[in-house]
């Protein structure tokens, strides 16, 4: 009875910068200028990759999620961190950060498991082309897409009602910009070593596999590309995986950085540490989807044509 009476939290408090208010100001400016980036850059692709047909294959669809998901895992804690630096009191509901929590975790999940899927497109595109148009078919690549959704959704909805099942009692003080789930099973007054195995279960499924996949995926494309005798046909089939590519190794670069760079020994050092620790995990979370429109409109051919040639029509009309 008295584990129930202790596990009555009914809002948790984010510290975010609380520790440095001269700061606040300057990142608010800053996370609100990659956000609107990331908005503008994912929504720009979402359209070209709908309006114009030529773009109606199985990689522009699968780009066509990714820009959508990044839109979806930004909109999930961006808008609350915006808020923080301009609340005096940062504080968020237990149901509302179990909702923040979900959709942030359904959609990393998700990003790796469609990385994985756009690998096996370029695959089949290079290695094996003339089946290329039945492999990937219309009525192959919708299904997996939609599976990569409800796979990274149904990871979360396991992982967020293990957290909210434990109890929760005194502190109730996140030292985080938002409700990032490490940090909160941390206030938990219970054992979570359930929780330590789901989610270390759930990685190797959601990390370790899609990249395992696109690994050997690549040794394929790049066996096949040496093959080709012209250096025009190499550089050509190369191009079209080289965004792709590029994408890879941003998203699981950042995510190498942040979780393997070693920890100060330093006690000094830890609140500096501890600062740095909380924006590298935010600026993850903004810079591959800000990046991932950049690239492919810098690296692949059809989308800057098609954004051509959507603007030129947008002036022609008027």
């Amino acid at each position: 009875m008295e584990a129930s009476n202790q596990s009555a939290v009914t809002e948790f408090v984010l510290l975010g910068l609380s520790a440095h208010p001269k700061l606040e100001k300057t990142f608010f400016v800053l996370i609100l200028s990659m956000y609107l980036v990331i908005l503008l850059g994912n929504g720009v692709l979402i359209l070209v990759t709908i309006l114009d047909s030529r773009l109606h294959t199985p990689m522009y669809f699968f780009l066509g999620n990714l820009s959508f998901l990044d839109i979806c895992y930004t909109t999930s804690s961006v808008p609350l961190v915006l808020d923080g630096f301009l609340t005096p009191r940062k504080t968020i509901s237990f149901s509302g950060c179990a909702m923040q929590m979900f959709l942030s975790f359904a959609m990393g999940a998700t990003e790796c498991v469609l990385l994985g899927m756009m690998a096996f497109d370029r695959y089949v595109a290079i290695c094996n082309p003339l089946r290329y148009p039945v492999v990937m078919s219309k009525a192959v690549y919708v299904p997996m897409a939609i599976s990569s959704w409800v796979a990274g959704g149904a990871n979360s909805l396991v992982q967020i009602s293990l957290a909210v099942q434990l109890p929760f009692c005194g502190d109730n003080v996140i030292n985080h910009f938002i409700c990032e789930i490490l940090a909160v099973l941390k206030l938990a007054c219970a054992d979570i070593s359930i929780n330590v195995i789901s989610m270390g279960v759930a990685n190797v499924i959601f990390l370790g596999v899609p990249v395992l996949f696109i690994f050997v995926s690549y040794i394929f494309i790049l066996t096949t590309i040496l093959r080709i005798p012209s250096a025009e046909g190499r550089k050509k089939a190369f191009s079209t995986c080289s965004a792709h590519l590029t994408v890879v190794v941003v998203f699981y670069g950042t995510i190498l950085f942040m979780y393997g760079k070693p920890k100060s020994k330093d006690p000094l050092g830890a609140d500096k540490q501890d600062l740095s620790d909380k924006l590298i995990s935010l600026f993850y979370g903004l810079l591959t989807p800000m990046l991932n429109p950049i690239i492919y409109s810098l690296r692949n051919k059809d989308v800057k044509t098609a954004v051509r040639y959507l603007v030129a029509q947008k002036r022609f009309t008027q």
